[in-house]
């Protein structure tokens, strides 16, 4: 009996990998664009959830910080296959991109591409992409007068004061808002919520992340050592971080370029990389991790910015069940999830705009990138490609 049930065991593990790892392959397009695909490969052709535990999981992820599209298909793999599926799941999807932005990292160290025309093309790209997210999220997020000027304001603040913990405390206010004002918004029928773990572990999860992310700032200033300095800056941005992968780029750039862990100029060549690979936007850690400690730093970064979700996952799964049914939750969030655009917003002007928007022809570029991505909705990755050949093109033409 326990030979069959390890065979069923493995067999499910494999069947998880082989489903997630197609996804890593051929998932372009952002946050938005892999749950489609999750919902045809692991609900429509597997049958692993019905369309309600499915629409339920992403409400769920929503309300964490952190990638929510990968927290999804961490939860999908926790469902099948416990703990390892969740794990076997999140090496599927995120192995492939993250081993072409390793690869990118070493081309661009070993061949000086700081000056080579097609890293700023990327630059351009990442400017038309954050734009196109941000309209995607503001029309989300802030339908209304009061959330549009939550995000206003925290767009003034991170422009006026930027800093990591500014954000921080922008989301904190904006919940306490949410919390005073938006309660009354909330949804009323809103169905439980099925998990196979325990609270005891939830709880034990839970204090594992919170321990460390009180002990590693301590840890890091006590021990001079560049590898516990990057998984301490990707620990707590992969902790607090809300918003998804785009919202990442200001927390991180201001954890490393103003300390001059990296410079502008490779920052944002990568983010613009980053939006060419399948998967989830935060495996531009790996890329980071390998420009300052190479492979290794990749793997430190990496591990660093997503074990939170999978300690908040497991931590949450087990009680948001009965949170989601409560007003003042709800409310927190709706204000937490306006900041998120204003903290967008300011991003987009400070690093991307500055960074990328030179003369008149980044801003044609840009501009023809943007109503493809827009209006024509053509393919992230696609956009990449016809955003280098378009700075190819310009930069023979003399412009």
């Amino acid at each position: 009996m326990s030979q069959e049930h390890n065979k069923n065991k493995i067999q499910t593990l494999l069947e998880i990998l082989l489903a997630s790892t197609k996804l890593g392959l051929t998932s372009f397009g952002g946050p938005v664009a892999h749950l489609a695909y999750f919902k045809d490969e692991y609900i429509d052709r597997r049958k692993w959830l019905n369309d309600k535990t499915y629409a339920d999981l992403i409400a769920l992820c929503q309300f964490l910080p952190g990638p929510a599209s990968s927290q999804v298909g961490i939860s999908i793999g926790i469902l099948r296959g416990g703990i390892l599926g969740g794990i076997t799941s999140f090496l599927g999807f995120t192995l492939p991109s993250v081993i072409v932005l390793v690869i990118f990292a070493l081309l661009y160290q070993s061949f000086t591409l700081d000056d080579a025309g097609f890293i700023h093309s990327l630059k351009v790209v990442a400017a038309a992409v954050v734009l196109h997210a941000l309209i995607g999220l503001g029309k989300k997020l802030t339908p209304d007068k009061s959330r549009m000027a939550i995000a206003l304001a925290a767009a003034l603040i991170m422009l006026l004061y930027p800093s990591a913990w500014i954000q921080i405390i922008i989301i904190l206010a904006a919940g306490m808002i949410g919390l005073t004002i938006f309660k009354n918004k909330a949804e009323s029928k809103i169905e439980p919520f099925p998990v196979n773990i325990s609270k005891k572990t939830g709880i034990i999860s839970l204090t594992i992340l919170a321990v460390s992310l009180l002990s590693l700032p301590i840890l890091t200033n006590a021990v001079n050592n560049p590898l516990l300095n990057i998984f301490d800056i990707f620990f707590r941005v992969g902790s607090l971080v809300f918003g998804g992968g785009h919202v990442v780029l200001p927390m991180i750039e201001r954890e490393l370029v103003p300390q001059g862990l990296l410079s502008p100029d490779a920052f944002l060549a990568g983010y613009g990389m980053a939006q060419a690979v399948p998967g989830p936007l935060f495996t531009f850690s790996s890329y980071l991790g390998t420009m300052m400690e190479g492979v290794t730093g990749a793997v430190v970064a990496t591990i660093a910015i997503f074990l939170p979700s999978f300690l908040l996952i497991i931590g949450a799964l087990p009680f948001l069940s009965e949170l989601r049914k409560r007003a003042s939750f709800q409310g927190i969030l709706m204000g937490v999830n306006a900041s998120v655009v204003g903290i967008l917003l300011a991003a987009f002007y400070d690093p991307v705009i500055e960074s990328s928007i030179f003369e008149a022809s980044d801003f044609a570029l840009g501009v023809i990138l943007f109503a493809l991505l827009n209006i024509w909705k053509t393919p992230a990755w696609l956009i990449v490609i016809l955003g280098v050949a378009g700075g190819y093109i310009l930069n023979l033409l003399g412009f």
